[in-house]
Parts: structure tokens; C-alpha cells; sequence
């Protein structure tokens, strides 16, 4: 698999998600969006109405083949949840120009 930029992952497209997102760039920033509106009422567990919210992120990298990525035998994406996490902490950083900070 070839090296995979930043950029790429934020201006990766999302198919139909809970957001309505058109990328990932968009999916993040209405994310801290709705943090910043809802404040100490934000529910983390279901930002945008429903849970594993995180998984509409990972599934577009999949589908995108920013990832490596199979179907299972129920046609779901297959990949490694860590990589995939480590990629997107990475390109929040890259936005947010947070460098390699936790």
C-alpha cells in the first residue's frame, strides 16, 4: 500500500453517514462543532444520534482504500480498528497543526 497523506484522509468522501458529511474534513469538524454547541450536555456515545460513530470515519477510509481493508461474509468492512484510529488521530492533528502531540 502506498503512503498515505494527510490530506488525503480529510478529503476522504463519506458515503451516507449520520453527520452528512460529504468528507472526513467535515465529518470532524462538525464534530467539534456539535462539542463546542452542546458543551457539557455533548453526548460522546452518540454525537450525532447514533453509536459507533467512529466506524462512518473507518468505513470511508475502507471504501476509499486509504486503508487495508476486506469484506467479512455479512459484506462489512474488515480492517485494523487501531491503524485506522492512528490514522485519524494523525489527520486531527494535521488539521488542527497540533504536530505529534497526544
Amino acid at each position: 500500500m502506498t503512503e498515505v497523506t494527510m490530506e488525503q484522509v480529510l478529503d476522504c468522501p463519506m458515503s451516507e453517514n449520520d453527520a452528512d458529511a460529504k468528507t472526513v474534513r467535515d465529518y470532524l469538524g462538525k464534530l467539534l462543532l456539535t462539542v463546542w454547541i452542546d458543551g457539557e450536555d455533548f453526548d460522546g456515545k452518540r454525537p450525532f444520534g447514533n453509536s459507533s460513530w467512529e466506524l462512518e470515519v473507518y468505513a470511508a477510509l475502507a471504501e476509499n482504500a486509504l486503508i487495508e481493508a476486506s469484506k467479512d461474509e455479512w459484506n462489512d468492512w474488515d480492517y485494523n480498528d487501531a491503524h485506522a484510529d492512528q490514522m485519524v488521530r494523525a489527520a486531527i492533528r494535521h488539521m488542527g497543526g497540533f504536530g505529534d502531540s497526544e
